[in-house]
């Protein structure tokens, strides 16, 4: 005889068609699917005119153990200085950050732990960007659930969409808190107009734009009263100074937050910004973040460990980090170690983790 399986708690149990007939008719649905159900909304741990009020986010660096698991306490070690340098907010795992080498878990959880060990000293931005815009959804709910008090959000890549889709993803993500959008077409292979920022800037939760098209792009937007951020740490001085830009988003401050501090707070400073400039462009000799990487270990702040398909700078760069750092003076950079070449043999490389 037929049987229908039916689930319970304490197993499955196989009643006859004619038993599971006497139950009664099975329950209609007023639709072919069950309506999404809508995650409670989150208490938002602070305001979207606070994010606008920052001049230096640190795109922070994520340190490694030997194994390819996150090393904490240099991380930890690499944001209190950060604060003490002056940076008032973090994005986590961003491009600096390598969000794109972690999983979601792992993305959350950083996000978490810098909330929860942080978040009453510096702001932390949450990288839950994504090109799918479901996925960018469920990221940043998850963000701000465990406490971050802002999402950075990049535009769809490599599946590109129209204006239209630009558009559309951008609302479905900005009602969920405050939110930055990140446009840097050199990697995501697609630039967001103005129109399209203009479309959502109606939006209370929008905070502004991490901008790194250029100057006249910045100018745009300032214009029209909307937060940018620079970021391109070599354009960033005459961006703040020239063109409006209330601060930078920045690689150069895991390094030398201080100086990124006066850079962007202390007013035109042509001297600083030129003294700098040899950094922001040996910064940038290959994508980032691998000199950064590069740079960090040099220090001794965090192990000389990469996630593959990372590698470190070639001795030639790491050579020329050194004199740089002479340059600039060891005192203006992060940690207490002397700069050191390293050897090549010193580099872990991890592709399992």
């Amino acid at each position: 005889m037929a049987s229908l399986l039916i689930a319970s708690t304490g197993g499955a149990h196989r009643l006859a068609w004619k038993d599971a007939a006497a139950l009664g008719p099975a329950p209609r649905l007023a639709r072919p699917w069950p309506a999404a159900v809508a995650a409670p909304a989150p208490l938002l741990r602070t305001s979207t005119a606070d994010i606008t009020s920052l001049r230096v986010i640190t795109a922070v660096k994520t340190p490694y153990l030997p194994d390819g698991r996150f090393d904490l306490e240099a991380y930890d070690s690499l944001i209190n200085m950060q604060i003490d340098g002056g940076a008032e907010g973090v994005i986590v795992g961003g491009t600096t950050g390598e969000g794109h080498l972690m999983s979601w878990d792992e993305h959350i959880m950083l996000i978490g732990h810098t909330v929860n060990c942080f978040g009453a000293k510096v702001k932390v931005v949450g990288n839950t960007g994504s090109n799918s815009t479901r996925e960018a959804i469920h990221a940043t709910e998850q963000g701000f659930a465990v406490g971050m008090h802002a999402a950075l959000h990049i535009n769809p890549y490599y599946g590109k969409t129209s204006i239209e889709g630009l558009i559309s993803h951008f609302e479905a993500v900005l009602p969920m808190g405050p939110t930055i959008i990140y446009n840097v077409p050199s990697r995501t292979g697609q630039d967001i107009p103005p129109a399209v920022i203009e479309a959502v800037s109606s939006f209370t939760n929008l905070a502004g734009v991490k901008e790194c098209v250029g100057h006249e792009r910045v100018k745009c937007y300032t214009d029209k009263g909307i937060t940018i951020w620079s970021g391109n740490d070599d354009e960033c001085h005459d961006s703040r100074w020239k063109y409006g830009a209330t601060g930078v988003i920045s690689v150069a401050s895991n390094l030398i937050p201080g100086l990124m501090h006066d850079l962007m707070y202390e007013g035109e400073n042509k001297t600083l910004n030129e003294k700098l400039f040899p950094l922001m462009k040996w910064l940038f000799c290959q994508p980032n973040p691998i000199a950064l990487n590069t740079a960090l270990a040099q220090l001794g702040v965090v192990r000389p460990v990469f996630r593959l398909p990372y590698v470190p700078l070639p001795l030639e760069k790491r050579v020329e980090f050194v004199r740089i750092v002479e340059s600039i003076g060891r005192e203006n950079f992060v940690g207490e170690n002397e700069a050191r070449v390293l050897d090549d043999d010193d580099f872990v490389l991890v592709s399992r983790y």
